[in-house]
This record gives C-alpha cells, structure tokens and sequence, in this order.
C-alpha cells in the first residue's frame, strides 16, 4: 500500500517505484479532519492541496489504477484495509512536517509494529532523518541525493481496487473561508507549466525581481505550493533547472542575458529549502522553542491581543506593511523579502513573539512548509543566536519595494489618492484619511528599543557559548570566504 501525503505525484515517486517492483499497489490519500483543526492550517490551504489529490486520481486512473480517499484518521484507514484485504506492505515517503504530523507518524509506526506489518519509508527531499544526517556532508550528499536519475512512472503496475470516498471538501473538513481571492492553480499539469515558464520565459530578471511583491509576482518560480503538494519532485526541477543552465551556456553571449545569474541564484535557493528543512528535522522542537533557549520567553505568550489583531487584518496604519498583509491574505503567497519583513515589523516593531505572529503567516500561506517556516520565523525574530539580526524599516521598504506606489495604493484603497511621502507616511499629513488608522506603534523607537534587548542578550558569554553549539547544530557549512561580508551583512541589518 502506498500512503500518499505530501508527494501527489506519479512522477519520481520512490515509494510508488518501489512498491511496483514488489508485488500489487493499492495507493492510499486520508484526508485528517484532526489535522486540518490545527492552528496552522487553513482553508486555503486544503482548497489547493484538494486539487492537487484530484489531480493525482486522475493520473492514477490515466494508468489503470484508483485513488482510495478515506475521511478520518489513518489508523481508522489502515484497520479498514486491513479487516479487507489482510496483510500488507505499507511503503510511504519521510515527512518533515509540524508536531502533529510526526506524532502521527509514530503512531502509524506504532500501528504496524504491533499488527507485524512491514513499514518502509523513503527519502523525498535532500533531508536525513537521525544518525544519517552529517552536517559536514550535508551540501555534498545534497548534490549527489538530486543529481540521482529520476524515477519515470512504473510501466506495469497490478493496481489492487478498494472502496474510496469522494475528496472531500473544506466544508467536510470543518474549514471557514479565510479571504483567499486568487488561488494558484493547483496540481501537477499546472506545476510543470510552471516550471516551464519560469525556466524558459518568466525567470530571467528573478535574481534583482525576487525582491519586490511588484515584479516578484511573476518573477519568482512560485514552485513553493507545489513543492509543499508534491506535485513535483524536488530533484525534477533540480535537473530541469541545470538542463536550462547548460542550454543558455551554448547560447550566443548577446541572448544570454540575465539568464545565467537567474538560475546560478535559483539553484542556490533550491539548496535552502532542504537546507532549513533539515533544522527542523534535526530538532523538531524549534517549531516552538528559540534555536538559542536563553532567548526563551523573551516575548512572553500570550502577547499583545490588539497588535496581533491588527498585523492580521492589515490594520497597522504602516501602508506598505498593511498593502503586504492584505495582498497575502487574497492571494495567499508573497515573495521572501516581504515575508521577512512582515516578521520583522510584528517581532521589533510589535515586539510579538514569532511563535504567534508566526501562526497568522503560516495560515495564510498555500505554501506553507513547516519545515521552512518555523526556522525562519525565528531567524527573523533574532531568536537563532546565529544568523544577523535584519530589522527592516516599513516605511524604506514601501519606497524600496513599491517605487510607484502602485501595489499600495491598489491594497489600501482608504490612501489611493495619496502620492509619494504622503502615501507611505500619511501620518506626516495636517489631515490624515479619516478612514485609515494611525500607526500602532513609533517604528522608529520600537525599533530601537528592540534592537536594545536583543543585543544585550547576544554580549552574554552565555549567548555566545550557546551560538557555537546552535552552529554546529544547524549552521550552513557554507565555504568562510562565500559568506557575506562585514560590512554588507552589516548594511542589511539597517534595511
């Protein structure tokens, strides 16, 4: 049996290969009403995954086969099949995912051990799960683990039938809607068209675009949802993304452009994912817990109620901080930098503590990737103890990111007659728009007073013996002379 979760695809599936090769496959999807009622899920989120399951069962029915949905837990899924069919061989891929997710997988575990059933689980992202994972090694095993041929779809499988259930809908599942506008198209013909936009037409500005929620729309790979689906591999586009490297090398140099930094930077981001993956993976307990525990409790929870409430709503009376929220909240992606900020503006400016600030994002993003998140949540919060502490300014960024003013004043219509200072500080105005707040907080003395704290706790010898052990633990083995210089990591912190 193979359980499908997070890897919706035919395509370079390792388990769906392997089970093929071994005997007949009955392909199994649980829809977890108990995960969905997490703080961290969301409606759209399982709007997008829905499609990508939909998509998978046509596949799957594309080669002979059908899709078994079951409604509940998975252990009640298991027993269902089992009480059927009688024994079997469960086959899975390894899941980095949020504390219910692995909890579940013990059980799971559990589950089978006690029934004398075989539980094989493999490798789907360049993650290694307890005494395989060797910091020193890890970039190495990386490249190895993705340049590995992929897997095509087994020519001949003995599909096993099984009674299924419909996918069910977010109502079934007990999901409100939560505001989305403008989902991304879900499933796989929509992720290979993706990735074929991005590689062949959309990419080339990506390494300067990536930056602004503006040209980052369409600059970005916007991969990331389907990356969290599964609908591709990770080692698919990998490959894809070289096979473009090599083709623009041999092109003439004047129709080259800016295709070869574009995709030298993408490779790079590639790396990243799987690389704060493994962080999680390595320590599971920073979904919740600060890298560095002595900055535990440094924004005590439950915070502040009404700054939450207002950097959820987009309500901050901060334009462009407000614009980012809102574009979020109807589209439910945006690009890195933004999201950076937006921690950085609820962790320095509101002084919320990331674990709560943190849950509001990873609603609202289809991408979501617990992995991915939490550990960056916390880097921009300056809880790692490791990584540079970036306080980035709301207002520089509106007049960085948003040059024209366009974006906000497309979502914050309340200021869309206002140009120029008066539309990323509408406070300076004699009269403000009545109908836009004032800003919640002075980012200016905010900032300042937190940049105060948390370096005070970085000078401890504490701080710096615990920052050693974190590094070991989770820091980029990244060669010394590649990383950022001095002075250039000292400029970001001021963005």
């Amino acid at each position: 049996m193979v359980w499908f979760k997070r890897d919706l695809r035919m395509n370079d599936h390792a388990a769906l290969a392997n089970a093929a090769q071994n005997g007949c496959v009955l392909p199994l999807y649980v829809a977890e009403p108990n995960y969905w009622a997490l703080p961290d899920t969301s409606y759209r989120q399982w709007k997008f995954l829905r499609g990508a399951v939909q998509s998978l069962r046509k596949d799957i029915a594309d080669h002979g086969g059908r899709l078994c949905v079951m409604l509940g837990s998975v252990q009640e899924a298991l027993d269902s099949i089992l009480a059927t069919h009688g024994k079997f061989r469960l086959v899975a891929h390894m899941e980095t995912g949020n504390a219910w997710t692995c909890e579940r997988d013990k059980a799971v575990r559990g589950w089978c051990l006690d029934r004398g059933i075989v539980f094989d689980e493999f490798q789907q992202y360049g993650v290694w799960r307890g005494q395989s994972l060797d910091r020193n090694k890890w970039a190495k095993s990386w490249d190895k683990m993705m340049s590995e041929p992929l897997l095509p779809v087994p020519s001949q499988i003995s599909w096993v039938a099984q009674g299924s259930d419909q996918v069910p809908t977010a109502a079934d599942l007990g999901l409100d809607r939560d505001g989305i506008v403008d989902l991304q198209a879900p499933g796989r013909p929509a992720a290979l068209q993706t990735l074929y936009s991005f590689l062949n037409d959309r990419g080339e500005p990506y390494q300067k675009a990536m930056s602004s929620p503006v040209t980052g729309e369409t600059a970005c790979s916007r991969l990331s949802a389907h990356f969290v689906a599964g609908s591709l591999s990770m080692r698919e586009v990998y490959q894809a993304t070289l096979a473009r490297q090599e083709e623009v090398a041999h092109l003439p140099k004047s129709e080259r452009g800016t295709w070869p930094s574009a995709m030298k930077s993408f490779i790079g981001r590639l790396h990243w994912h799987c690389h704060f993956m493994q962080k999680l993976e390595a320590e599971p307990e920073i979904e919740w817990l600060p890298m560095a525990r002595l900055y535990e409790g440094l924004r005590p929870i439950p915070n502040d109620d009404a700054l939450l409430n207002a950097f959820a709503t987009g309500q901050t009376g901060y334009p462009f901080v407000d614009a980012c929220m809102r574009y979020l909240k109807a589209t439910g992606w945006i690009n890195f930098r933004m999201r950076a900020m937006l921690m950085s503006f609820a962790s320095y400016n509101l002084w919320l503590p990331w674990q709560q600030s943190g849950e509001v994002l990873a609603r609202l993003f289809t991408d979501y990737e617990p992995g991915i998140h939490w550990p960056q949540s916390q880097m921009q919060a300056g809880e790692t103890g490791i990584n540079a502490v970036r306080v980035y300014s709301p207002v520089k960024q509106g007049y960085d990111q948003d040059p024209t003013g366009d974006f906000t004043r497309h979502w914050v219509p309340e200021l869309a007659s206002l140009e120029g200072k008066a539309l990323q500080e509408p406070w300076t105005l004699d009269q403000p728009p009545a109908a836009y707040p004032k800003p919640i907080v002075d980012h200016q003395e905010t900032a300042r007073e937190a940049k105060k704290r948390i370096y005070a706790l970085r000078r401890t010898d504490e701080a710096r013996q615990e920052s050693e052990a974190v590094f070991k633990k989770h820091g980029s083995r990244k060669p010394r002379e590649l990383r950022q210089p001095r002075k250039k990591a000292k400029a970001a912190r001021n963005a």
